[in-house]
């Protein structure tokens, strides 16, 4: 025979508690006890044995019955008898089924707790702290950038700095630009700068400079706003990768 040690000890593995599973077993393996007997036999006090006996009770492993006392004359007393343990079984199939319902209610309310971190960074120290911090981002970057705002914030010596840093991470751009908005600058594509250009249609030239990365997008403003944005959210960052790439399909080469 199986030791009720183990059992037990498997039974609170399972979610009992420690009283409820030796209780439960010394029940089982004696058919049927008073609920002093088996407070006794588990090491439990009568008051709590009442309370355990109860909640085994509701789980379906025990019921109450009503049974003659020989002995002492003619007289029904309670007693604790044990029910089938594969009630267990159905028990954790109530739990599944439960579950199944209730994971998907859970979910959506954690996606709503799950706000995008939005960041702000003011004056041309944040413009270039923002875009420098894209070179922690995975390859490519992409990115619509406005050239004749960048030479002003951060500025020409911040950017030539950034292609640095991007050569010395390994990190592709895919650039989108328009000639509307090129200043002087004039990097087109380049093996050795690890950027490849495309041109905008025209009437798609922004003043602001967007990049676009797996897990954040950073906006940089021109510097008449002074600002820059960064918002952390891997869905949102999706979408705006996805407009990106619509807006690359229908760029030119450059």
């Amino acid at each position: 025979m199986e030791s009720t040690v183990s059992l037990w000890e498997e039974l609170v593995d399972f979610g009992f508690d420690v009283k409820d599973a030796r209780f439960y077993l010394e029940v089982l393996e004696a058919g049927r006890l008073s609920v002093a007997d088996a407070a006794e036999r588990a090491y439990v006090s009568r008051t709590n044995g009442c309370d355990v006996a109860k909640r085994l009770a509701h789980l379906g492993l025990v019921q109450f019955v009503e049974v003659e006392e020989t002995g002492r004359g003619p007289r029904r007393v309670t007693m604790l008898e044990a029910c089938n343990p594969d009630v267990l079984l159905t028990e954790v199939e109530q739990r599944r089924r439960h579950l199944e319902t209730l994971v998907p209610r859970l979910q959506a309310i954690r996606a709503k707790g799950e706000l995008p971190r939005v960041r702000y960074l003011e004056g041309s120290t944040g413009i270039s702290a923002a875009l420098f911090e894209t070179l922690a981002w995975e390859s490519p970057i992409r990115g619509i950038l406005s050239m004749q705002d960048l030479i002003e914030a951060p500025g020409r010596e911040a950017m030539r700095d950034y292609i640095a840093g991007r050569r010395e991470h390994g990190l592709w751009l895919k650039v989108i630009r328009a000639e509307e908005k090129e200043g002087d600058l004039n990097w087109p594509s380049s093996e050795e700068d690890l950027r490849e250009l495309r041109l905008a249609p025209p009437g798609h030239a922004y003043p602001f400079t967007i990049l676009f990365g797996e897990r954040a997008v950073v906006t940089l403003s021109s510097r008449r706003e002074n600002f820059a944005m960064i918002v952390e959210d891997p869905e949102y960052a999706r979408l705006q990768r996805d407009l990106f790439e619509s807006m690359w399909q229908i760029s030119t080469p450059g």
